[in-house]
C-alpha cells in the first residue's frame, strides 16, 4: 500500500542504505558481467566498473593510446585539484532485463534468514517502488518496472571508477537505479550522469604517452664543465589521442582526448649543475625540443642542456626529464577542442660525470 510522501522522505535515507546493503551484502547484485538481450548495456574488459561495485551498468569503451588492463595511464594532470570522475551513473538494463534481474535479487534477500526488522522493510519498499508506482523520496515509482516501456528507454545505475582510491568518493554514486526515455537527457538531480566532458576526463585518465627518452650527447658518460647536449628525437612530436565510448541501444556518446608536446623540463639531479635554459625548461622551437650535437660543436652552447659542476665520484647523477603535453579533447555534441589540465610524464636516466683529466709534464 502506498505510503504518504512525509513517510517516504522520512524512510528514504535509511531505507536506502539498508536497502542497498542487504543486496550488496548478500550477493554482488550489480557485478560487471555481461547484461541484456540486446536491450541492456553492452560491457568491455576495461575501466568503467569492476566486480566489487554495487552496480555495474554500460561499461566504457576504449581505444587509442590507452593502458590495456584498464589501469590508469602514465600522464600526470598538472592541476593538483583535477580529478577524473570517480564515479558515474550510465545505461544499465532494459525494463524487462532489469525485471528479471531485479526481482531475483531481491527475492534472493529475502529468503536470507535474518532478513527482518528495518533490514527486510526496506527492501519491501523498494520491492513496491519498482512495482506499485509510488515513488521513492520525490522520484516517481515504477508500475512493474516499466516493462510497457521496454526498448523505449533503459534503467540506468551507478558505476565505480576502479581507479578511484577514495573508497566514498568511489561508491557514492549509490541512488537507485532509475528509468531515462531514449533521446532524452537523464533527470536533472543526477549531476553525475555521464557526460562527454567525463569521457574525455576518463579518457585522460587512462592514456598512454611515449616514454620520454631524452638524447645526450656525450651520451651517459660526460665531464665535469662540458656542456651535454639533451634532445628529444622527432617520433616524441607526433599526437595521442584516446578515446572513451558508451554505445547502447538509445544512447550513444564518446569523446576523444588529444596531447601533443609542448616542452621539456630538465633536472639534473644534483644541484652542482647549470641547465640550459637556466630554468631548466626547453620549449619546442620550429617543431622540436632541443638539438642534435654534430661534429665541431663542442664549444657552443647547447639550445637545451646541462653542466655539471662536479664529478659523480664513481657512482651517477638521476637525470630527471619531465615532457609536458598539452591536453584537449572533443566529443558529442562539442563544437570545437576544449582544454583540459596538461599532462606531464618523467623518465630517469643515470649520468655518469667524470673529472677532465690533465697531464703535466
Amino acid at each position: 500500500m502506498p505510503v504518504n510522501g512525509s513517510r517516504r522522505r522520512v524512510l528514504s535515507t535509511a531505507a536506502l542504505t539498508l536497502a542497498l546493503s542487504a543486496l550488496v551484502l548478500t550477493q554482488s547484485a550489480y557485478a560487471a558481467k555481461p547484461v541484456g538481450s540486446g536491450k541492456g548495456a553492452t560491457t568491455d574488459e576495461r575501466g568503467g566498473g569492476d566486480e566489487t561495485g554495487i552496480y555495474a551498468a554500460a561499461k566504457v569503451q576504449y581505444s587509442g593510446a590507452v593502458t590495456k588492463d584498464g589501469s590508469a595511464g602514465n600522464v600526470t594532470s598538472s592541476d593538483v585539484n583535477w580529478d577524473p570522475p570517480p564515479c558515474w551513473y550510465a545505461p544499465y538494463l532494459g525494463a524487462k532485463d532489469f525485471k528479471k534481474k531485479m526481482s531475483k535479487d531481491i527475492e534472493d534477500v529475502k529468503s536470507t534468514p535474518g532478513m527482518t526488522g528495518h533490514a527486510g522493510a526496506a527492501v519491501g519498499e523498494m520491492q513496491r517502488h519498482y512495482e506499485d508506482e509510488y515513488g521513492w523520496t520525490d522520484t516517481p515509482g515504477y508500475k512493474d518496472y516499466n516493462v510497457e516501456k521496454d526498448g523505449e528507454g533503459m534503467f540506468w545505475a551507478g558505476v565505480e571508477n576502479p581507479n578511484e582510491p577514495d573508497y566514498l568518493k568511489r561508491t557514492s554514486c549509490s541512488d537507485l537505479p532509475f528509468w531515462v526515455d531514449n533521446g532524452e537527457p537523464p533527470p536533472p538531480q543526477y549531476e553525475e550522469a555521464i557526460t562527454p566532458e567525463m569521457l574525455a576526463a576518463l579518457a585522460y585518465q587512462h592514456m598512454e604517452l611515449p616514454d620520454t627518452k631524452v638524447t645526450l650527447a656525450p651520451n651517459g658518460n660526460t665531464k665535469v664543465n662540458l656542456p651535454t647536449w639533451a634532445w628529444l628525437d622527432d617520433a616524441v612530436f607526433d599526437e595521442v589521442q584516446a578515446t572513451a565510448a558508451i554505445n547502447v541501444p538509445g544512447f550513444n556518446i564518446q569523446a576523444t582526448t588529444t596531447a601533443t608536446p609542448k616542452s621539456l623540463t630538465l633536472d639534473p639531479g644534483t644541484e652542482d649543475a647549470t641547465t640550459i635554459p637556466a630554468d631548466g625548461e626547453c620549449p619546442i622551437v620550429d617543431g622540436k625540443i632541443g638539438e642534435p650535437y654534430a661534429k665541431g660543436k663542442s664549444k657552443e652552447t647547447p639550445p637545451c642542456g646541462i653542466i655539471y659542476r662536479r664529478s659523480s665520484n664513481g657512482g651517477t647523477f638521476p637525470l630527471k626529464a619531465q615532457l609536458t603535453w598539452e591536453i584537449s579533447w572533443t566529443g558529442t555534441g562539442q563544437a570545437g577542442a576544449v582544454n583540459m589540465p596538461d599532462g606531464t610524464i618523467e623518465a630517469v636516466q643515470n649520468v655518469t660525470v667524470e673529472e677532465i683529466q690533465s697531464i703535466n709534464r
